[in-house]
């Protein structure tokens, strides 16, 4: 039996987490797929799963190679239906990505219909966090990143500039006036954003012809994450600067308004990454290149001047 086989074993195994059923749906006898699974334990040098009298569950190594099994297996199924069809051959199988809430909201989620009508048997996993995942660890395929980046040893493809807006709640707007100036930001508070509570807090950024400045202001709440960002600003709790992409919904309500348009924040890039790999499959490849055409709509929509 060879290790391709064994894979395939152990991956019908981990999905119905049953020896029994796994022998069944395959038309083999329940021995042969114990003892293939754990001829695969034993050329990997680590136990995949805990096996008790009523349940079979995968271990931390085995939930981790489940993962990178599902992937071989697909790019394999890719690779024969290239040979055993003619035309184009379908996509399938799994592809990983991780975005920001804001992004995955109003950009990527609301057109994932349009790529699955043309690709039905696509499977998207996708991970909306405040952390930066670990690309290559974690078995991610691609990540969009907003903002600078680090040397992360990824492929870096750029995809445009992420204007930023200045935002405010009609509440705090008629409670505290709105600020025409930046010497009017002396009395007004700011929604401070910290990765890392306790850093710490910046300022009122804005740009000062090629230089970036960062004004000091007062606050009363900071935050960590991008949802409570705008939470807090809706609440009227302060001014907030965010991407336009991730309020455009609420400025059309109503629900926020822009102030100080003269003096915006430098604009964020957005760049997706991926890992540094000679042959990406072509799974992989369309759903970037469609991710990359949705969001350049987006980018261009932001344009539009303010009302």
């Amino acid at each position: 039996m060879s290790l391709i086989q064994r894979m395939e074993i152990f991956a019908r195994v981990a999905e119905l987490a049953s020896f029994t059923q796994a022998a069944e749906q395959l038309g083999l006898p329940k021995a042969s797929v114990s003892t293939a699974v754990q001829q695969l334990e034993n050329q990997l040098g680590t136990r995949l799963l805990h096996r008790t009298t009523r349940r079979v569950q995968l271990t931390q190594d085995g939930q981790v190679f489940h993962e990178r099994c599902k992937d071989v297996l697909s790019d394999i199924d890719e690779l024969q239906s290239l040979f055993q069809q003619q035309g184009a051959a379908p996509l399938q199988g799994r592809v990983r990505i991780d975005m920001s809430t804001g992004l995955a909201r109003n950009a990527v989620i609301p057109r994932l219909p349009e790529l699955l009508a043309l690709h039905p048997r696509l499977e998207l996993e996708i991970s909306s966090t405040e952390r930066r995942v670990d690309v290559v660890r974690e078995g991610f395929d691609c990540v969009l990143r907003v903002g600078p980046l680090g040397d992360s040893g990824l492929v870096a493809r750029p995809l445009g500039q992420m204007q930023m807006v200045n935002c405010a709640s009609p509440g705090y707007l008629r409670a505290h006036g709105a600020p025409l100036t930046l010497q009017d930001l002396a009395q007004h508070r700011l929604v401070h954003y910290a990765t890392t509570l306790g850093a710490p807090a910046g300022g009122f950024e804005t740009m000062d012809g090629v230089q970036d400045r960062s004004l000091p202001m007062a606050g009363v709440v900071t935050v960590s994450s991008a949802e409570a960002y705008t939470a807090a600003c809706l609440a009227g709790l302060g001014l907030i600067q965010v991407p336009l992409l991730g309020v455009q919904e609420l400025l059309a309500q109503g629900r926020l308004v822009r102030v100080l348009d003269a003096w915006p924040a430098r604009p964020m890039p957005l760049t997706l990454l991926y890992a540094h790999r000679r042959n990406l499959s072509k799974r992989v490849r369309v759903v970037m290149d469609w991710l990359a055409s949705v969001l350049a709509e987006h980018l261009a929509q932001q344009e539009a001047p303010a009302s």
